[in-house]
């Protein structure tokens, strides 16, 4: 009976075809979330690009520790008045061992390592982590969420993490440094709380995500950041305050929601890619912010990292 009332329904069949046709609303509709999850992803790889540089102006009017725990409670702050005033629930139990790991991950550990690591290391050197994590990002996905990008992705991946190093380590003279434990510390975890920011973001807002988790670290932000500040130096200049107020709002929140944002919308591989344009962007700022200067290989760089960041956007991932 089945396959005879398919057989008696034309109708629904010729319908449906030009939907599904080449330039059809099927295909267009499809494509949107695609492109709106890109941009989001590139708007929060735009934000994180001046956290290097407005860490170093924080520097100048704040201990290290009095910077991280200050920038996570103004960001908790920020993003708790949003959560109570929308009425957003509790996220269920299941979900809150994820957010502890996004919360030790992005909150914490992330900003400590890198802000203990820029006090000796200069924003160039410190863009290796960033260089690093979209590679990092993707195979604790893959060990995480499951995902197996082809292998075309994981060349390109390879061949733009590899230009970005050997830019970035160049530009710091090629020597290690004490800091370089902090850096690689930094990557480990902030690619742990991408992967698993990213996870959550399937099954709810991204903004919910950062949001609870900055909230989550409020028991131990708060009274660290009391004793911080007690014990540590402070000058209240302009670019003390305005690293401060960015690395809070602009790096820890607002960047992070449209960046979770777009990796539930394009998948966690390929958002990480995007990042290979981030130590770019960075030294960029780096110039205009903290008067640092580039090289002639700046350029070449860029061109390089822009075609791996094209092929990994068009292979399977």
């Amino acid at each position: 009976m089945r396959a005879e009332n398919s057989a008696t329904r034309p109708t629904s069949i010729a319908v449906t075809a030009p939907t599904d046709a080449p330039g059809g609303t099927a295909a267009a509709t499809a494509a949107r979330p695609a492109l709106r999850g890109t941009i989001q992803a590139a708007l929060g790889v735009a934000a994180f690009s001046l956290t290097f540089p407005a860490t170093a102006w924080g520097l100048e009017g704040f201990g290290p520790w009095s910077l991280v725990a200050v920038r996570s409670v103004l960001a908790a702050l920020i993003a708790g008045g949003c959560l109570l005033a929308l009425r957003v629930p509790l996220p269920a139990r299941r979900h809150w061992a994820g957010l502890a790991v996004v919360a030790a991950g992005v909150v914490l550990g992330f900003p400590l390592l890198t802000t203990l690591a820029l006090r000796t290391s200069t924003t160039a050197h410190a863009a290796v982590v960033v260089g690093l994590l979209p590679l990092t990002t993707a195979l604790f996905s893959a060990l995480r969420v499951g995902t197996r990008p082809s292998r075309t992705f994981w060349l390109a991946a390879l061949a733009g993490a590899a230009a970005v190093v050997a830019f970035t380590v160049q530009q710091s003279g090629g020597a290690l440094t004490t800091a370089d434990l902090y850096l690689f510390g930094a990557l480990l975890v902030c690619a742990a709380g991408y992967t698993e920011g990213g996870r959550l973001a399937r099954v709810m807002p991204g903004w919910h995500v950062i949001g609870w988790a900055l909230v989550l670290c409020l028991p131990l932000t708060l009274p660290a950041a009391a004793v911080a500040l007690s014990s540590e130096p402070m000058q209240l200049t302009w670019h003390g305050v305005t690293g401060l107020l960015w690395v809070a709002a602009g790096s820890q929140f607002l960047g992070l929601v449209v960046w979770y944002r777009g990796m539930a919308a394009i998948g966690i591989p390929k958002a990480s890619q995007l990042q290979l344009a981030q130590p770019l962007l960075t030294l960029v700022w780096s110039v205009l912010l903290l008067g640092e200067h580039l090289t002639v290989a700046a350029p070449l760089t860029a061109a390089a990292v822009l075609v791996c960041i094209a092929v990994t956007q068009r292979a399977r991932g």
